[in-house]
């Protein structure tokens, strides 16, 4: 993505995390900042490889700055409420007149239209409306699944997979557009092989009673000695008759017929029991690698230190900061970390002129207060 030139208006959450990703794979990211914010550094890891330029755009002149950065810009993300950028000045008709080939993109929890449009909200209330929360957790309840789910899954993904898609046809045509990428929709999306499940008639049942949200016990978690967790999953009657061999039980009853549900209590006591004997690391050594579908539930922090992952390189540090790399991996153009988060408007200038301001309409906005 080397060349492709993005304008960020500052937020919260999955819009930040699109840019990320642009910028890792090798965007040049222009974030727009309030005068006087703070945060920055290498710790803000969703801020990362971007430049700021920081604006106050109840001025005019400022909001003016920005329509010229945009004549230059392939791609514009927000993440505000809808109506926001409209009231600053910053809206879509007004972008696209400013240039015709710009790709907007806006990321919001319900959308840009229906009745919720306006109504705030969080990762947690978007996906309970699409059925996906309803899924997660035990019987008792359904319980947040941390914000992956909403914001970055059906959020951030589907925002950055718009944005392209209409960059290879602004690029083709000369005609930019709005992508509405709201969390709501993606999240649904997401649940494409649930919908799939219920119509085959697999995945009628409460919650924690399906194949796969925790119903069957050759897909779960088990506590091991230590109080550490590892995780099965050998759906396929091969891979299952594989884990229960080496764990020793395969003469037992109670793992006798896999998918045969009347069996599972019996067989979910039996798995619980034998784990709960010996320590996660014993698991680990005894089945990780093997066709058993195992893996040890890992911390954030013992994640980067498992062999597998650093082999792959799957996590950087950036200014002693642990962070995922860049993914997904390309044989010819690698994505990178393009550095650590700026502090707010620390690129103003450089950024005005590199993006063709004259030194007079630089100075000009530092002196009608429109920079920060």
């Amino acid at each position: 993505m080397h060349g492709v030139k993005v304008i960020e208006f500052v937020g919260l959450g999955p819009a930040p995390f699109c840019a990320l990703l642009l910028s890792d794979l090798g965007a040049e990211v222009v974030r727009i900042d309030r005068p006087g914010a703070g945060g920055g550094g290498p710790a803000e890891v969703l801020a990362r490889g971007r430049k700021s330029a920081a604006f106050n755009l109840k001025k005019p002149e400022a909001v003016g700055a920005c329509l010229k950065l945009l004549t230059s810009a392939d791609i514009l993300l927000e993440g505000y409420r809808p109506g926001v950028m409209e009231r600053l000045g910053l809206g879509p008709d007004v972008c696209l007149k400013a240039n015709a080939k710009l790709v907007y993109g806006r990321m919001t929890g319900w959308g840009q239209h229906g009745p919720l449009a306006h109504a705030a909200g969080h990762d947690l209330n978007y996906i309970a409306l699409t059925g996906a929360l309803d899924a997660i957790g035990p019987k008792e309840r359904p319980v947040p699944p941390v914000n992956v789910v909403g914001d970055f899954g059906g959020g951030s993904m589907y925002l950055a997979v718009g944005v392209l898609a209409a960059l290879h046809h602004a690029r083709a045509t000369g005609e930019g557009q709005v992508v509405d990428a709201a969390i709501v929709d993606g999240a649904s999306h997401l649940m494409a092989a649930v919908h799939q499940l219920s119509a085959m008639g697999l995945w009628n049942a409460p919650r924690g009673e399906n194949l796969l949200d925790g119903g069957a016990p050759f897909y779960d978690t088990y506590r091991c000695a230590d109080g550490k967790f590892v995780s099965v999953a050998p759906l396929e009657p091969e891979f299952y008759a594989l884990l229960i061999g080496k764990l020793g039980l395969k003469d037992h009853p109670a793992v006798a017929s896999q998918y045969d549900a009347a069996h599972w209590p019996a067989m979910r006591q039996l798995l619980t029991d034998t784990f709960a004997s010996q320590p996660r690391d014993h698991w680990t050594a005894l089945l990780e690698g093997a066709d058993a579908c195992f893996a040890p539930v890992l911390d954030i922090h013992e994640a980067p230190q498992h062999p597998h992952m650093q082999a792959r390189g799957v996590f950087e540090e950036v200014d002693g900061v642990v962070q995922a790399a860049p993914a997904p991996r390309f044989s010819r153009t690698p994505g990178a970390i393009q550095g650590p988060a700026p502090r707010p408007g620390a690129d103003t200038e450089a950024v005005l002129d590199s993006w063709g301001f004259s030194a007079g309409e630089i100075a000009a906005l530092k002196a009608g207060g429109a920079l920060g």
